[in-house]
């Protein structure tokens, strides 16, 4: 065992001392230590009930002869920190927790972990930490959180921000609104929607990192409990049987997550953070490659904000288990993938068939034959932006209009609500990415306003930040080169012609090459917005979006 050069012998008498005086017995102490990684806090309504779904962890382990070992994470809530200064740090902690991870890990010598997030960049933080140790690790999330009720409608958080819009407009009145904040989140777990943390979840138990509907399973179930007593007893058979993080995330395993994330029309993010868990295995994941899966992968479910179905729906639908064992009716699905399960992906997913196919639809009759997201290139993102498709009204897959350019959501958010921006318009925000930001904030805000102001069919949105995994309309997010890096979305004044096609991938401007070269002689790249403390640093080590925002 790893912790045997900790503990075991006359040399780990010092480190036994330490284990005694904290009330571990000696056959606890010989026993395999695994670290329970816990995120939960007080401030994430995803990770409020997280110390019981650690507690179910830790006598799952104790069952299969393990000792369990509890160590805490930090956690942002992106909600909460959505609109303000407090959104530049959700992606920035995404590198803390992975770095905190490996530094526990490695310091006490854990023989294996389960590791418990449940929100946006917690989950691929914690993967990314299990890429980088490489010792057995299962994740066990705390599920997502049921639909609200409003007027006998289901809603979620999106549905409440997008009614500040509505406030703002005068068609929706105070008390009205605070209703709607009542019930839009009706108890623990992660949003409701197909949100990012929602999204992530699937993807983990695409990816073989979870098991079985971790990424369904709700939040304040007995399933959800049931789920991690389980996950404590896998881990002891990952490390009877030796199965380490890269001998699951593979490249097949990433393409099969991809699918699965196409299939679902997940959040933008995923691309982030996808690529950030790839580069920690030691993968390339090109943004052609989700491109090149999006086209040949039928899009099955329509979840919030891209339709009405929430993740219960999903689940009870079948899950994720369903959703894959459709695709691979198709052969989008490796089938012999090994997973945290100690049994195959196709062993997993056999006779998981949906029940439900008004929520998963069949392969033979999707929403449409290609995914739920796109990759754009053009002259304004030569390196790729991201959009989600499937929430983009049909009339907004091609727009040409002239750019509004902010630098700074919140510069953009007064104007939106000011009535500045009218119809056909191309909202366009920089100096937001992960440079610029610093920290590439999630613009849910203004695409809410859009939104909720009635204007998602008329007014297109740019940034070289990023989008919740709540947004929807034509929000058009990661612009890579950024602006602070000189990225030609630095060049835009008000007026320029923006050219958006959706259907064939295309993003540009409509300036002349030697337009384009007098912008650039006079562009004076702006000093940094912030100048100490981690943001500082991470500015000057993160790489662009386009290759996951991650530090170099």
């Amino acid at each position: 065992m790893r912790s045997d050069f900790i503990k075991k012998g006359s040399k780990g008498a010092p480190a036994r001392a330490l284990f005694y005086g904290m009330g571990y017995t000696r056959e606890e102490i010989d026993r395999p230590l695994i670290g329970v990684v816990n995120a939960h806090n007080e401030i994430i309504a995803g990770h409020i009930h997280l110390d019981r779904v650690a507690d179910a962890v830790k006598i799952g382990v104790a069952m299969a002869g393990g000792t369990p070992i509890e160590f805490p994470v930090i956690g942002i809530c992106d909600g909460i920190a959505m609109g303000h200064e407090g959104m530049k740090y959700p992606l920035a902690s995404r590198e803390l927790i992975a770095d905190s991870i490996e530094a526990m890990a490695i310091a006490h010598g854990f023989d294996g972990l389960v590791l418990i997030p449940n929100c946006d960049k917690i989950i691929p933080g914690m993967l990314m930490a299990a890429a980088r140790l490489n010792i057995p690790s299962i994740v066990v999330s705390g599920g997502p959180m049921r639909a609200g009720k409003y007027k006998g409608q289901d809603i979620d958080f999106s549905t409440c921000i997008e009614k500040v819009g509505t406030y703002q407009k005068g068609e929706f009145t105070e008390e009205e609104l605070e209703e709607v904040a009542k019930r839009a989140c009706p108890g623990c777990g992660a949003c409701s929607g197909l949100f990012t943390a929602n999204s992530m979840n699937c993807l983990t138990e695409a990816l073989g990192m979870g098991l079985p509907y971790n990424g369904t399973a709700m939040a304040d179930s007995g399933e959800r409990i049931r789920l991690a007593k389980y996950a404590g007893m896998k881990i002891m058979e990952c490390i009877e049987k030796d199965i380490k993080p890269l001998d699951i995330l593979t490249l097949d395993a990433f393409k099969n997550a991809i699918t699965v994330d196409m299939a679902m029309a997940g959040s933008t993010n995923t691309v982030l953070h996808l690529t950030a868990i790839a580069n920690e295995a030691g993968i390339k994941l090109e943004l052609d490659l989700f491109d090149e899966i999006s086209r040949k992968t039928p899009y099955l479910t329509k979840l919030s904000p891209s339709g009405l179905h929430h993740m219960e729906d999903l689940d009870l639908a079948g899950g994720i288990p369903a959703v894959m064992n459709e695709l691979f009716k198709k052969g989008l699905i490796n089938e012999n993938l090994i997973t945290v399960t100690g049994y195959t992906v196709g062993e997993n997913i056999k006779d998981k068939n949906v029940k439900n196919y008004k929520v998963i639809r069949s392969v033979d009759n999707p929403y449409r034959n290609k995914g739920g997201l796109a990759i754009l290139r053009g002259n304004l993102a030569p390196d790729g932006a991201v959009v989600k498709e499937s929430a983009v009204a049909r009339e907004m897959l091609r727009h040409e209009g002239p750019a509004k350019v902010f630098n700074s959501e919140e510069e953009a958010v007064k104007a939106i609500f000011n009535g500045e921006i009218k119809k056909g318009d191309v909202v366009v925000i920089r100096y937001e990415g992960p440079k610029g930001g610093p920290g590439m904030r999630e613009m849910l805000s203004p695409t809410s306003a859009i939104a909720g102001m009635g204007l998602d069919k008329d007014v297109a949105l740019l940034t070289d930040g990023r989008f919740s995994g709540a947004t929807r309309g034509a929000a058009i997010g990661h612009i890579s080169p950024e602006a602070m890096e000189g990225g030609l979305i630095a060049l835009l004044e008000d007026g320029d012609i923006i050219q958006i096609d959706i259907s064939n991938k295309k993003l540009d401007v409509k300036l002349s090459e030697e337009e384009i070269k007098r912008r650039r002689e006079k562009f004076v790249k702006p000093k940094p917005k912030v100048t100490k403390g981690y943001l500082a640093r991470y500015a000057k080590l993160v790489t662009s979006a386009n290759t996951g925002a991650v530090l170099k």
